[in-house]
């Protein structure tokens, strides 16, 4: 949307630029990436960049207020309750849908928002190629960022580590999720163990003794101390997995970011938070009619992943249609209208939603934020099954020149 790096870049584009950025891109992961990466990064000026800085500061602010979190921790499960939840999370992700704003100017409105890992270690290496690709392309900046607060690649590097060992050694520190390799983001996690030393493992594979968990590192059994929680609830319920260990147990872990957070800040929060760049949203439970005109509004579960459930063109029948002992995790919530600003070549518009990361190590009072990550569309939303056989689709990174 920086209309003179947008012209360079369309300019010098073709089909072997893509094939470039990615072979590279694979190749320093030495894997595949299983979802689309979108062939251009996400060019933010800086007056967008800066209003949602704030605004996503602002909002983390908001739900951190303690009399909020009191009633937000009752979307914790009693099935899922796990023992010592900290004071604020350590991964938060507030997204944002690019939007003309009443004045005319770029804005952002809040889409969802969630404190649960994100793919921190894969923006790092996505945004080192990208910048490399654009360093070949005439009128182009040298230098590029994709970091707040004053970080760069290093000191986001260290915070990121800070973050995630919290002191320990790597070994002692487990990413977990179900079959890392089968996972759409095992990019990440690759990137992961490039960046702080720590291994994807299956929680299957860990071995419970008294309030330890153990693994097996080259023969030999390591006691896992410090967790990077990337397992998705819905995804473990789903398939029925047996794990050797019930989150409800008072382990000898601690958590990135601790599971009690995936039910607290998430679109559970979006009505408690009062603040422009958040479009009202309402529980179902507490909805005493449905509004006259619903094509402005979306219906959303509260708990799903990756857009799983969200309908963008619900009728009064669709929220009739929500059981009573469910309506409690369901949210009507004002339509936001992307600004299909991103011109590709052929002059189609396409559309961005930002995820600003914040990341908090257990000594800091609170998340900060550090980096961002950007997905492009074309379809009525930003999953892959609105984007199929599109090109300019994906995800990618906000850039801008230092």
């Amino acid at each position: 949307m920086d209309p003179a790096l947008r012209r360079a870049y369309n300019a010098a584009y073709t089909d072997e630029t893509y094939r470039q950025y990615m072979s590279r891109l694979e190749g320093l992961l030495g894997c595949q990436i299983p979802f689309r990466v979108a062939e251009t990064p996400f060019f933010i000026p800086a007056s967008l960049r800066d209003y949602l800085a704030r605004s996503a500061r602002e909002i983390i602010d908001q739900i951190s207020e303690e009399p909020r979190l009191a009633k937000m921790k009752r979307a914790i499960p009693p099935a899922f309750d796990v023992p010592r939840m900290d004071p604020l999370p350590n991964c938060v992700q507030v997204d944002f849908a690019i939007v003309r704003g009443p004045t005319g100017e770029l804005e952002g409105r809040v889409v969802e928002l969630q404190a649960f890992p994100s793919l921190y270690a894969l923006m790092v290496l996505q945004s080192d190629v990208m910048a490399e690709t654009l360093r070949g392309i005439p009128g182009m900046p040298e230098k590029w960022s994709i970091y707040f607060g004053g970080l760069d690649r290093e000191s986001f590097i260290a915070r990121f580590r800070k973050a995630l060992l919290a002191g320990e050694d790597p070994e002692s520190v487990a990413l977990l999720d179900l079959d890392p390799p089968a996972q759409k983001t095992y990019p990440d996690f690759v990137a992961t163990k490039m960046l702080t030393g720590v291994d994807a493992v299956c929680p299957t594979t860990l071995i419970k003794d008294g309030r330890k968990l153990l693994r097996e590192v080259n023969g030999k059994k390591v006691q896992v101390r410090r967790i990077y929680n990337r397992i998705v609830f819905d995804e473990l319920e789903v398939k029925g997995v047996t794990l050797p260990f019930r989150y409800t147990d008072d382990l000898d872990v601690t958590w990135l970011s601790h599971p009690n957070w995936y039910w607290t800040w998430s679109k559970f929060t979006l009505p408690f938070i009062d603040h422009p760049a958040v479009p009202k949203a309402t529980y179902l439970s507490d909805l005493k009619a449905p509004p006259d005109d619903l094509s402005k509004y979306v219906l959303k579960p509260l708990f799903s992943f990756a857009g799983s459930g969200v309908n963008v063109d619900p009728t009064a029948a669709d929220l009739a249609a929500v059981p009573d002992e469910q309506r409690d995790r369901w949210i009507l919530q004002e339509k936001i209208t992307y600004e299909p600003g991103i011109s590709m070549p052929d002059g189609t518009g396409v559309k961005a939603e930002v995820r600003m990361m914040f990341l908090r190590a257990p000594d800091e009072p609170k998340p900060q934020l550090v980096l961002n990550l950007v997905r492009l569309s074309r379809g009525k939303m930003l999953g892959v099954d609105q984007n199929k056989n599109l090109t300019w689709v994906g995800g990618t990174v906000g850039m801008w020149p230092v």
